[in-house]
């Protein structure tokens, strides 16, 4: 009378312990090819990094983690069509990207689906503004906070001077040149210039044509609001052109792969910001971030850049919200994000609750002297930080958030 009780609570028992041995799945959406496929390189190896050490210490809710990745390129319909293939394989997170638009349009589907979406590299303002939701947390800071601490430092060294802008036409460039023309009062196009870069298929001599109206105006500040490739080639000409000789050069948004892709004497003496370098950690007292800093080395010989920190940030975060709320429900993990603050690679960061954005330190750096750079071990020791920002004062206000959102003055 007892063998039936007994296969039937071995079944239960068998099944219970496969489910519990199957491994939680975050879906990474990466560049591997593209103009962006150097900063992929390098989200994916902040995301395994976190992913190893949560595993070496126990996994989460007694389970393995287990990245999945796929090749977004960047492209918004590509990773808006991997969050469909993340959802298929059971992601219970999804994370990534190298543009705005990919941020908008992936989370965007992530929320449809239930799911919760962390944008890495994109700086757009819509992204946690107007068209911001409940299942979207941006890590990375917007364009707002990067014109706010450039603004400040160029207010203060280089007040009074003419701006002249090249802008990716696209939602981060178009919120980035708004942004920053706010922050140093250029905001008189007729007095500082612009030119717009096509978000897709532009060429040389797009680049080129847009540099020759800079160098024939009387523009002091050149402003490149650009990334990945039409970045680098926009550096080299002007490089070529010696632009830089007469004109300071700003990057708003820089990056240690930049910085490696045009080459160091290309990029000398470019000002832009930097949510994090590997220098931090020590500059912040943290001993976190230190200890990522040095694991990173010892993995890949190199130093790790601001898009491989916020990679791992993501998943040690979305990690430990999930362990406070003991399950992987989005509507618990929201809760528990929500507001939370914390110290890992810095000092302290929050996710604030009304509008998820990431609030920070920011700072703004100068890429060093190519002379300076060849001194260093791996030859990568690119930024001087020349000002650095509370994310309070960085970040916009509540009522300057709720004048972006209209009426819908909620995350939905």
């Amino acid at each position: 009378m007892l063998r039936p009780t007994l296969i039937i609570t071995f079944l239960v028992f068998t099944l219970q312990s496969a489910h519990a041995a199957e491994p939680i799945r975050l879906g990474l959406n990466y560049p591997s090819t593209g103009n962006y496929k150097s900063e992929g390189l390098e989200l994916r190896r902040g995301a395994l990094l976190a992913v190893d050490q949560i595993n070496q210490s126990g996994g989460l809710l007694g389970r393995r983690l287990e990245l999945v990745s796929l090749n977004s390129a960047a492209r918004a319909e590509k990773a808006r069509a991997n969050v469909d293939r993340f959802a298929n394989q059971g992601a219970a997170m999804i994370f990534g990207g190298a543009n705005s638009e990919e941020a908008l349009s992936a989370g965007q589907r992530a929320r449809e689906l239930g799911l919760l979406y962390f944008p890495t590299l994109g700086y757009a303002n819509e992204i946690t503004g107007r068209d911001g939701h409940r299942h979207l947390f941006r890590e990375s800071n917007s364009a707002w906070m990067s014109a706010r601490v450039l603004g400040e430092y160029l207010s203060w060294h280089m007040p009074n001077r003419r701006y002249h802008y090249i802008s990716l036409d696209d939602a981060w460039g178009n919120s980035m040149e708004q942004a920053l023309r706010e922050a140093t009062k250029s905001r008189d196009r007729a007095r500082h210039g612009y030119s717009k870069i096509a978000a897709r298929g532009a060429r040389r001599d797009d680049y080129l044509s847009a540099l020759q109206k800079a160098a024939a105006s009387d523009a002091d500040v050149l402003v490149i609001v650009l990334l990945g490739q039409d970045l680098v080639q926009t550096m080299r000409l002007a490089h070529t052109l010696e632009l830089g000789k007469r004109m300071q050069i700003i990057a708003p948004n820089l990056t240690q792969s930049i910085v490696e892709q045009a080459g160091p004497l290309v990029m000398e003496n470019v000002i832009g910001t930097e949510a994090w370098t590997w220098r931090v950690p020590q500059r912040e007292k943290s001993e976190t971030g230190q200890a990522f800093v040095e694991r990173y080395i010892a993995l890949h010989q190199a130093y790790p850049g601001s898009t491989a920190a916020s990679a791992y940030g993501i998943v040690r975060q979305w990690a430990d919200a999930v362990g406070r709320a003991g399950r992987l429900d989005s509507e618990a993990v929201i809760a528990e994000l929500e507001n939370h603050r914390y110290s890992l690679l810095k000092d302290e960061q929050y996710w604030r609750d009304f509008d998820h954005q990431n609030v920070q330190s920011i700072y703004a750096v100068r890429v060093r002297d190519r002379s300076e750079i060849m001194q260093d071990r791996f030859k990568q020791d690119y930024f001087t930080i020349i000002h650095r920002m509370d994310g309070e004062e960085a970040a916009p206000s509540l009522d300057d958030w709720q004048q972006e959102r209209g009426d819908q003055l909620q995350l939905q």
